[in-house]
Parts: structure tokens; C-alpha cells; sequence
């Protein structure tokens, strides 16, 4: 990925400013890893199919700093990890068969989310707290609409809310806080260190 320079920055590259093939292969992986691990944070509940985990936390916080394109290839990358049978995923099985897993639109929706949120992280959402909260919320917003609609085939359309969207809406307004202190004060910090 190169050219990252004439696109608008995102954290990462502001803090990381080498441009180059290492720098954009080790981010990529390590973002991909950040998301396996984060994914293993899981509490699963009795009455839904779907684990409540740091997944998706990982996942736009990925976007956020790393924006769209390197966001998206990172998804795509741990993904690649699940299906090529790794144990990386909180709920779909690993190997090819987590394409028709319960959870597969959360999996499809975890790419469209990190090119979102960073798509708005590139035009400066990530540089205040009610900006932050509003593309973290957008980006939950994405992966719940994936999640929810593929899920309705398992459950169907009477239960899917219950059991694919509100119980995790607590968790998501921590998650979302949480960047939004993260990610604004990313950017003061490297401020202060870039004055004289």
C-alpha cells in the first residue's frame, strides 16, 4: 500500500511515518492478531448464539486507526486466519464453515465496519470525543445491520432482536466510550509532543 502520504492521516500514520512494504505487512498482521485476541474476550450468553466479546471493539478500533483501506485489508486478513482453520473466532467454527456459522454476517460486517469507520476517521471524526462516539456508533450501526440479517435465518425475524441486537447495546455504549476517550486523546498527545 503505498501512497499512504497523499491520503488524509489517521493516527497510525502520524505516529508511524515510514512509508513502505515492512510498515504496512507488520501492521496489517498485527492488527489482524489484535482482533484474534480480542475475540477470545467472550462471555457467552444462555439464550443467544452470539457471544458478547471484544471483537468488535478491535475491529473499529482497527478502522479508526489504521483508515479505510489498511482497515479493511486487516479485517480481511484475520478472516483469512479463521478460514484457513485457525482458532480465531469467538463463535463461528474455524475453517470455511464459518461462512454459514450463526455469526458469519457479524464476520462479513467487521470489514464494511473498519472501512467506514475509517473512511470517517481519515476526514478527522477521530479527533473529537461527539465526532469519535458518532463514527464508532456508525460502525456498530454497520455491523449489527450484517449480523442481525443473516442471523434472522437461524432465528427468525420474531426473535432475531432479542437475541442478536439488544443484549449487546450496554457493551457497545462501553466500547464506544471507550474509544472515544482513546482516540481524541491520541491526537492531543502526539499534538503536545509535536510542539516546540
Amino acid at each position: 500500500m503505498t501512497g499512504i502520504a497523499s491520503h488524509p492521516k489517521v493516527l497510525v500514520d502520524t505516529v508511524w511515518s515510514a512509508d513502505g512494504l515492512a510498515r504496512e505487512v507488520s501492521l496489517v498482521i498485527g492488527g489482524s492478531l489484535a482482533i484474534a485476541a480480542a475475540a477470545q474476550l467472550r462471555i457467552v450468553l444462555p439464550f443467544t448464539l452470539v457471544p458478547v466479546t471484544g471483537q468488535t471493539f478491535a475491529v473499529l478500533l482497527v478502522g479508526a486507526l489504521f483508515g479505510a483501506r489498511r482497515g479493511a485489508a486487516t479485517v480481511m486478513t484475520y478472516l483469512s486466519l479463521g478460514l484457513m482453520g485457525l482458532p480465531v473466532f469467538a463463535a463461528a467454527p474455524p475453517g470455511p464453515g464459518a461462512l454459514l456459522s450463526p455469526t458469519a454476517g457479524y464476520l462479513a460486517g467487521f470489514v464494511a465496519a473498519a472501512w467506514v469507520t475509517g473512511t470517517l476517521s481519515e476526514r478527522g471524526w477521530d479527533r473529537r470525543p461527539w465526532s469519535t462516539a458518532l463514527a464508532m456508533g456508525i460502525g456498530s450501526a454497520v455491523i449489527f445491520a450484517f449480523g442481525v440479517l443473516w442471523l434472522s435465518r437461524f432465528v427468525g425475524w420474531t426473535q432475531v432482536l432479542q437475541t442478536g441486537f439488544l443484549p449487546f447495546i450496554p457493551g457497545d455504549l462501553l466500547k464506544i466510550g471507550l474509544a472515544t476517550a482513546i482516540l481524541p486523546a491520541g491526537w492531543k498527545l502526539i499534538g503536545r509532543r509535536s510542539r516546540p
